[in-house]
């Protein structure tokens, strides 16, 4: 992405007669994007880190992780951002903001290029810090994406199973009901036939030839006891 915000400071003023104003501005403009153009050619595209940075917060401390060195006579980007924003400039036209941060380079002996690289040096270290961070979130997300696929496997392999064990303990009670119905059905048949035989001698017949009520557990007995 372009940092359009360097040509802020990267100007080259055209001629200040009437006659020669746009034709000044055009050359002013093409100056200045040759001038970033430049100050950024020497500056690798993607800074080294030699030590780690413990807190991602901290922009001071992944400059530093970049090995960004001070800046000559102390004008930093930063400290330029600093002066932009004092209250004695800041709702100042953008011209007069840029007229008093250039005095005050001049002043300072400090040299505006030296300021834009600075600025480079610095957007090119947080954009790759940025690629590290994004990498590093790339492959946790690829590391729990295949533990999660291999917990969902479990997950699914144990479901599988216990849906099976469901299913042998259905089909058990299935065949124990299916079992006890058709011993039923003898049991009334042989019931019947006692009944039948023991009532050509009794007047009430004691045989029972229907289906017996079921007992209560054993544990509600002993409660009504």
């Amino acid at each position: 992405m372009s940092k359009k915000w360097y040509n802020y400071f990267v100007s080259v003023d055209g001629s200040s007669t009437d006659d020669n104003s746009a034709q000044g501005s055009t050359g002013a403009s093409k100056s200045a994007a040759q001038s970033v153009a430049e100050i950024a050619s020497g500056i690798a595209a993607e800074p080294k880190f030699t030590t780690p940075v413990s807190d991602p917060t901290s922009f001071d401390e992944i400059y530093r992780a970049a090995e960004i060195s001070e800046a000559p006579q102390g004008y930093s980007i930063l400290k330029v951002a600093h002066m932009l924003e004092s209250a004695h400039i800041r709702n100042l036209p953008s011209d007069v903001k840029k007229s008093s941060v250039l005095v005050a380079l001049e002043a300072a002996g400090a040299d505006i290029k030296d300021v834009i690289q600075d600025a480079v040096r610095r957007d090119r270290a947080l954009d790759t810090y940025e690629r590290v961070q994004q990498r590093a979130v790339d492959e946790l997300e690829n590391r729990k994406n295949k533990d999660n696929a291999e917990l969902q496997a479990q997950i699914d392999k144990y479901l599988t199973e216990q849906r099976a064990k469901i299913q042998t303990n259905n089909d058990e009670v299935a065949r124990e009901k299916e079992r006890i119905t058709g011993w039923r059905l003898k049991k009334q048949q042989e019931e019947k036939r006692i009944a039948d035989a023991v009532g050509y001698f009794v007047t009430e017949n004691p045989i029972t030839t229907g289906p017996v009520q079921a007992q209560p557990p054993a544990s509600k007995i002993a409660q009504r006891s």
